[in-house]
């Protein structure tokens, strides 16, 4: 995969990310969900 086509890859997941959160605050929040998520099945392991 090109440099070029992974730029714009990334480009286009952050913007998706981003435009779901609405905002950076939905996105921390978004953020802190997904690492409880990740330490509640770390802790069932």
């Amino acid at each position: 995969m090109t440099v070029t086509l992974r730029t714009v890859l990334l480009a286009l997941v952050l913007g998706t990310a981003l435009a779901g959160c609405n905002t950076m605050e939905g996105l921390g929040k978004d953020m802190k969900q997904a690492g409880e998520a990740i330490e509640r099945k770390a802790d069932r392991d």
